[in-house]
């Protein structure tokens, strides 16, 4: 039995990985497959949509920037995906960044050269980046530096990767476009200039050497102009072909604009509507939306968190799973299973199958809690609170199920798990009304069991 204060796990975003997705078809060749985190992030989205991919023809990223993060483990190597789609390892594979993410430039080629040195081969036929995606520039990320501080205590807890200042571009329409860059360059670095001028008001600490970022974004212009082209009419003609299309959901839905824990939440839609709206697919072509769900619950930055464990339970959680952002290098608060979460990002998201990721990180607990229900004022509520003061005072009923005290780590079959872990899994089904598909026990690709 591994101890309670071994790191498991030496990276995390979640872990979930097995050859037997080589089994998995997806629903309709000319439905669209969705994958997003069913929670606050880390759930294991980045694993689940690598080995997906090897029966999919495209990987799309719909939103988010390089504010997200998801570590994939290919033939024991480490790749860690920010901007680019975790299926880009797949060499058979398209690997498409929509309209809807926005793209820091410096950030995405180091992101490329950092896993072409372990192994990422030929991204550079396999990659395609739409024209009307938004640009993050350096001024972006200091501003979000900026605006934190100037918060204080009230800070967000952002990553300071410049997502919401970049969005807010966008939203106020003063915001670069990729095709801007690859246009007619005077436009833009006139565009540039107003764009600076205009953060440098806000806030005057603001340092931009103007004529050094346009030399800059001159040589970028000439590097990523080969992977530009308009993705909306290419992804129709490949679905119309009958091409298999998966999309990754980047953060979780309890972090999206409108529906997650507001203000605590990134800057961009990362439930089922950003997979429209960011890559200009119509309801209709999607099929199945898979829902990433931790064993248990974990949240990166601030904001409510009503199942959040202060006590040797959170801090062994935090210590079997590696709790530690990829992106951000912050450790996860960690806590129970939160199923009342999970049932209202279902009821936005409409999961067809769920995905259950690092079970195996329960092994040594003799028993396990799962948040059933909200009590507000002595009174349990049928809704999920959009006020921060509600969720900050709500008292979680739980239901206490048996732990296993044993390791499933090599455990490949469903039938093979003990059974207080099957009861385990069949409660969480029981509750949610949604079939779970896929079960990690494991880092490697090699530890998944499929429960069908």
């Amino acid at each position: 039995m591994a101890s309670a204060t071994n790191s498991k796990h030496p990276q995390v975003n979640g872990e979930v990985t097995s050859n037997s997705f080589k089994k998995y078809k997806m629903d309709n060749q000319n439905k669209v497959t969705v994958v997003l985190g069913a929670q606050w992030g880390d759930e294991g989205k980045g694993k689940v949509v690598d080995l997906l991919a090897v029966n999919a023809d495209i990987v799309c990223r719909c939103q988010g920037g390089n504010n997200a993060g998801h570590t994939v483990v290919v033939d024991g190597k480490e790749f860690d995906f920010h901007l680019l789609p975790s299926g880009i390892i797949n060499q058979k594979c398209i690997s498409v960044i929509g309209n809807g993410v926005v793209i820091h430039l410096p950030g995405l080629f180091e992101e490329l050269k950092k896993n072409e040195l372990k192994g990422m081969q030929g991204w550079q036929d396999r990659l395609i980046i739409s024209d009307r995606a938004h640009i993050v520039f350096d001024l972006h990320q200091q501003a979000d530096g900026l605006q934190e501080a100037e918060k204080g205590k009230n800070s967000l807890g952002t990553t300071k990767k410049g997502i919401g200042p970049t969005y807010s571009s966008k939203a106020t329409r003063n915001g670069i476009r990729i095709g801007d860059l690859l246009g007619d360059i005077a436009v833009f670095e006139e565009k540039f200039r107003t764009l600076a001028a205009g953060y440098k008001r806000m806030f005057p600490a603001l340092e931009v050497d103007i004529e050094s970022e346009l030399t800059r974004y001159r040589e970028y212009a000439t590097k990523i102009r080969p992977l530009v082209r308009d993705t909306v009419s290419y992804l129709h003609k490949e679905i119309k072909n009958g091409r298999k299309v998966l999309v990754e959901g980047a953060n979780a839905a309890m972090l999206d604009i409108d529906f997650g824990t507001y203000p605590y939440v990134t800057s961009s839609n990362c439930s089922i509507g950003g997979v429209c709206t960011g890559l200009g697919l119509p309801p209709n072509v999607i099929g199945e939306v898979m829902g990433v769900v931790k064993a248990y619950t974990t949240r990166v930055g601030d904001g409510p968190f009503p199942t959040e464990l202060h006590d040797e339970t959170g801090q062994l959680l935090q210590d079997r799973g590696h709790e530690v952002g990829v992106t951000t290098k912050r450790v996860r608060r960690c806590g129970w299973l939160d199923l009342v979460v999970v049932r209202y990002t279902a009821m936005v998201n409409g999961y067809t199958s769920l995905c259950l990721t690092k079970l195996d990180i329960l092994d040594t607990l003799k028993e396990i809690k799962v948040g059933v229900a909200y009590k507000l004022n002595g009174k349990v509520i049928d809704y999920f609170p959009s006020s921060m003061a509600e969720l900050s005072n709500v008292e979680v009923e739980y239901m206490t199920l048996p732990g296993w005290a044993c390791s499933i780590e090599d455990v490949r079959q469903m039938d093979k798990l003990p059974e207080q872990a099957r009861n385990y899994v069949k409660a969480i089904e029981d509750f949610l009304q949604i079939p779970v598909k896929f079960i990690g026990v494991g880092q490697g690709r090699e530890s998944i069991i499929s429960a069908d």
